[in-house]
C-alpha cells in the first residue's frame, strides 16, 4: 500500500480557501449523498434538546435534511439553511413543510432573536467559526442552545483508523477538543455515543464517494482510492465484497447556551 496522509488533528482550523474548495463538492449529487449518509442516534437528539421545550429550531448546514427530519419528528418547527440548492431540493422532497433558506451559516438573513435551538449536524467544519458563532448568537433567544454534531468513523478502533485514512475521511474530529465558540456562549458540554453502521464493500465505496475529498479529486485519484479500499476490505481484512460488516461509528456533540443579552 502507498503512504496515506494522516487524519487532520482538528478540522475546525481548515483554511478558508480549502474549506470553500471542498464545500463546492456538494453543489450537486445530493441524492447520492443522502442515500448513504446515516441518521443520528436517538441519544444525540435528546442531548440536542437538553430536556427543554424548544419550539423553533434552525438547522444550519442542513444538507439533504437527515437531522432536520429527526428534529421534526421530535415535534419542533424547523427552518433549514444550506448554501447548496441541490441539497435543499432533496430536503424538500423528504420534509416539504420545512421553510428553507439557501444561505451560509455566517449570514443566514433570518430574523434576530428568533430561535430556541440552532443545530449544525456534520456542518460546523464548513463555516468560519467566529462569524458563524456571531450569527448563531444573533438568531438565538437568550438561553437558547447551539448544538454541533458529527457522525464519524470510530478511529479509536485500529482497523477503522486505517480505513478512514484510505477514505481520506476529513470530517473526523477529536471529540476531546472543544469547538471554538464566541463570547456570547457558555462553555460547551459534550456527549459521545458509540454505534455501528452495517456496510459491505459497495457501501464503503458509496460512503467514500459522498465525501468532499473524493468529489473534488481527479479521476486518477478516485480510481486509486477505490482500488486501495478494495484491497484493504477484501485482501487485508479478508471480507467478501458482499459481506455485511458492523463498522464502528461514533456520534459526538457539543452544546452551548446563548448568554443573556446585556
Amino acid at each position: 500500500m502507498p503512504e496515506i496522509p494522516a487524519l487532520p488533528k482538528r478540522a475546525f482550523t481548515m483554511k478558508a480557501e480549502r474549506r470553500t474548495d471542498l464545500a463546492s463538492a456538494y453543489e450537486v449529487g445530493a441524492k447520492d449523498y443522502d442515500s448513504i449518509r446515516p441518521a443520528y442516534p436517538r441519544e444525540s437528539l435528546e442531548f440536542s434538546l437538553a430536556g427543554r421545550t424548544a419550539k423553533l429550531a434552525i438547522d444550519i448546514g442542513c444538507g439533504s435534511g437527515i437531522f432536520t427530519a429527526q428534529l421534526i419528528e421530535a415535534g419542533l418547527e424547523v427552518w433549514a439553511v444550506d448554501p447548496s440548492a441541490d441539497m435543499l431540493s432533496v430536503l424538500k422532497e423528504r420534509t416539504p413543510q420545512v421553510h428553507t433558506v439557501c444561505a451560509s451559516g455566517e449570514s443566514t438573513g433570518l430574523p434576530e432573536d428568533s430561535a430556541d435551538l440552532i443545530t449544525y449536524a456534520q456542518a460546523w467544519h464548513w463555516v468560519d467559526p467566529p462569524l458563524a458563532s456571531a450569527e448563531a448568537a444573533r438568531l438565538l433567544h437568550d438561553e437558547g442552545s447551539l448544538v454541533l454534531l458529527w457522525n464519524q468513523l470510530d478511529v479509536q478502533v485500529p482497523w477503522v483508523h486505517r480505513l478512514a485514512r484510505i477514505m481520506h475521511a476529513g470530517d473526523v474530529h477529536r471529540p476531546e477538543l472543544a469547538p471554538p465558540l464566541g463570547k456570547d456562549f457558555s462553555t460547551p458540554e459534550s456527549g459521545v455515543w458509540h454505534w455501528f453502521m452495517k456496510l459491505d464493500l459497495h457501501g464503503i465505496l458509496e460512503l467514500t464517494r459522498s465525501r468532499s475529498y473524493y468529489r473534488r479529486s481527479k479521476e486518477e485519484t478516485r480510481t486509486k482510492v477505490e482500488n486501495n479500499l478494495r484491497w484493504y476490505w477484501c485482501e487485508h481484512l479478508g471480507y467478501a465484497a458482499e459481506q455485511i460488516v458492523e463498522v464502528p461509528y461514533l456520534t459526538h456533540a457539543w452544546r452551548a447556551r446563548r448568554r443573556v443579552r446585556r
